[in-house]
């Protein structure tokens, strides 16, 4: 994701685009790409330095964590934000910043009941559990422990 800094006139620019998803760098196979980066930026220049600020949006394959289904996960950036010094070079690469912000961004613990319209069958089987079930938390609860 080049910007050409001669072509930034001095109020500034917007950009928007698709980038290849294999700037994400991703070996995961629980986390797939299904499509293009798309990014919706401003960039300028002031002193001596490049900024562009954003959104950027992916969609991504992932594999829910309590169930190993795989679902489709709009990943958004809305707050996408970047400043380079400027070394005398004629294009800044933002490809590094978008991969970053995109990684950050990343649910840790994805689930496929994230937006609420499916319900995660590992899930709804911690839910069903019988309650004459002992948990080790139950357990723990019941010991009395004696204090000097």
């Amino acid at each position: 994701m080049k910007v050409h800094l001669k072509q930034i006139p001095p109020e500034g620019l917007h950009i928007e685009g698709d980038a290849p998803a294999a700037i994400l760098e991703l070996d995961d196979p629980a986390i797939q790409p299904k499509g293009d980066v798309h990014y919706s930026l401003d960039v300028g220049t002031s002193d001596g330095g490049a900024f562009a600020t954003g959104t950027l949006t992916v969609d991504l394959g992932l594999e829910c964590v309590t169930c190993l289904k795989k679902f489709t996960y709009p990943l958004r950036v809305e707050d996408f934000a970047a400043q380079i010094d400027l070394d005398g070079r004629e294009t800044v690469d933002l490809t590094d910043q978008v991969r970053e912000d995109i990684l950050l961004a990343l649910p840790p613990y994805p689930h496929c009941d994230w937006n609420g319209q499916n319900v995660c069958k590992g899930a709804a089987r911690k839910v069903t559990e019988s309650p004459g079930e002992s948990h080790a938390w139950d357990e723990l609860d019941k010991l009395k422990i004696k204090s000097n």
